[in-house]
């Protein structure tokens, strides 16, 4: 039996799971720190398909998944009221040696 657990998660799902890489001044002090790549991701995504998404897209091997639910704010635009969507960013912790570049830049 195989360690990775790929092979029970749909290929064509774990293609969807991961939205967007996070790049802000937070997502740049995690990685620095402790190794981790901050992505944003499907509301109803596992942490066993995000590892997994992680691990088939960028061939690199995961520690471990963290998620974080933030809820919308409530905005005004002009006279009307609005709310920008709520967002499940996932840190994703690489282990020792493993490096994802998710800039432009030739490595």
């Amino acid at each position: 039996m195989s360690s990775s657990k790929t092979t029970q998660f749909d290929e064509g799902r774990l293609m969807q799971v991961l939205v967007a890489p996070v790049v802000s001044e937070k997502a740049t002090m995690v990685a620095e720190k402790s190794n981790a790549v901050t992505f944003k991701v499907l509301q109803d995504a596992t942490k066993h398909e995000i590892k997994a998404a992680v691990q088939l897209l960028f061939k690199v091997e995961v520690k471990g998944v963290s998620v974080v639910n933030t809820k919308g704010k409530a905005k005004r635009f002009g006279k009307s009221m609005g709310r920008r969507d709520n967002v499940r960013k996932a840190y994703v912790t690489l282990q020792p040696g493993q490096e994802l570049q998710l800039t432009g830049e030739a490595a």
